[in-house]
């Protein structure tokens, strides 16, 4: 007679043990920053609809009222609902991060792998130009530039993008250097591929996911210059709700009504934080060193 007997019941797998699953299942950066882009992008698309009151509305009846349950965020200084307009900042706020976005990886890329491809004088000229536009203060140039050109939502993010394609010029050089003598760019030689060809159908690809990366992670810092130039009265005018803007407003008052200037420094914090959260997950993602991760 056989006294091992099984035990009673189906037998638990050890890949699905709550702990097993659990660590599968774990959030990581790359979840939680995409979810919090995802409601940024929720809230800006769907601002009409999810804005309890007009966020341009003036009641000064009800200014600086603190929050409660009508007005959640409480209200501005002109008795504006702050979540209303906290909720429409994000639309010109992403607005201008697409827009420098748009203009600064393409140049950056072409600076870079130009510069890195060709060699040379050619090299030499680009990276010296790149390297005096980087240790130019950006912040401070977007400030003359805007006001050269004037304040608004399309000359902010054109005088930021003038001062943010370096880095990506520098690192897309640096791959297309790495990549110059190597045997895949030989094979492509070897079958008549060269000049433009070889450059963006070639090299381009290959400088592309790092590019995605740093421009994720830079997001973070183009949102606080974006915010800066609001700040300072360089960007999108009033009576458009812009979070820059209204931590300015709520400067004034913020010692006794504070609510008014944490509101929009909370949303900032918030996209700030996912942008960068969602740059460390792409980096975590794309980095063949974290594939076991």
């Amino acid at each position: 007679m056989n006294d091992s007997i099984p035990p009673e019941g189906p037998i638990e797998n050890a890949a699905t043990t709550p702990a097993v699953f659990i660590r599968r299942r774990r959030l990581t950066a790359l979840s939680i920053g995409s979810l919090l882009v995802a409601l940024l992008v929720v809230m800006a698309l769907f601002a009409p609809w999810l804005s309890p009151f007009d966020p341009n509305a003036q009641q000064i009846a009800q200014r600086l009222l603190p929050p409660s349950a009508t007005h959640w965020l409480g209200t501005d200084g002109f008795g504006r609902d702050l979540l209303s307009r906290v909720i429409y900042g994000a639309r010109p706020t992403l607005i201008l991060v697409s827009l420098i976005l748009v203009l600064t990886v393409p140049a950056g890329l072409l600076v870079g792998i130009s510069a890195g491809y060709l060699g040379g004088w050619t090299e030499r000229v680009l990276m010296r130009l790149t390297d005096i536009v980087l240790s130019l203060p950006s912040l401070v140039i977007a400030l003359a530039l805007v006001a050269v050109m004037g304040p608004g939502l399309m000359n902010g993010a054109l005088a930021l993008a003038l001062t943010s394609w370096p880095p990506f010029a520098r690192q897309s050089r640096a791959e297309t250097l790495a990549l110059r003598r190597s045997d895949y760019l030989a094979a492509a030689r070897m079958q008549g591929i060269g000049g433009l060809r070889l450059m963006f159908g070639h090299i381009l690809p290959l400088c592309l996911p790092s590019a995605v990366v740093r421009a994720a992670l830079s997001l973070g810092g183009i949102i606080l210059s974006a915010a800066g130039l609001g700040f300072l009265g360089m960007g999108v005018q009033p009576p458009t709700a812009e979070w820059g803007s209204m931590v300015a407003e709520g400067s004034k008052v913020i010692f006794d009504q504070w609510w008014v200037a944490a509101a929009p420094g909370g949303a900032i914090l918030l996209a700030s934080l996912a942008f960068n959260l969602l740059g460390d997950g792409l980096r975590d993602r794309m980095d063949p060193r974290n594939a076991n991760r």
